[in-house]
């Protein structure tokens, strides 16, 4: 089952926890291997400034989604001020490997 984790940055300090952290998130995303579909930063609407990110995570069910995603160093390291979870129905341009729930 496919699930999107939206991550918005908490307001104060975001920008200094994105930079010490970054190497360590980005490995950890890298671990996840075939697990993350696609994701990324989000910008603001200049795209001069992170506030955010979004990935598409394959997992078994919400539990285990979001026991993945609170592993993520941007999560330990208390830079969300919100992550969202839901599950998502991968319809245009689906791979066909990518099964349909």
């Amino acid at each position: 089952m496919l699930f999107v984790v939206f991550n918005i940055d908490k307001q104060d300090g975001a920008a200094a926890i994105r930079e010490q952290t970054r190497p360590a998130h980005l490995a950890f995303m890298k671990s996840l291997g075939e697990q993350v579909k696609a994701g990324g930063p989000l910008f603001s609407g200049d795209a001069s400034q992170a506030f955010g990110g979004m990935y598409v995570l394959e997992a078994q069910d919400h539990a285990q989604a979001t026991a993945i995603a609170g592993q993520d160093p941007y999560v330990q390291a208390g830079l969300f001020s919100l992550q969202y979870i839901q599950p998502w129905k991968w319809n245009t341009r689906r791979p066909d490997d990518v099964a349909v729930w």
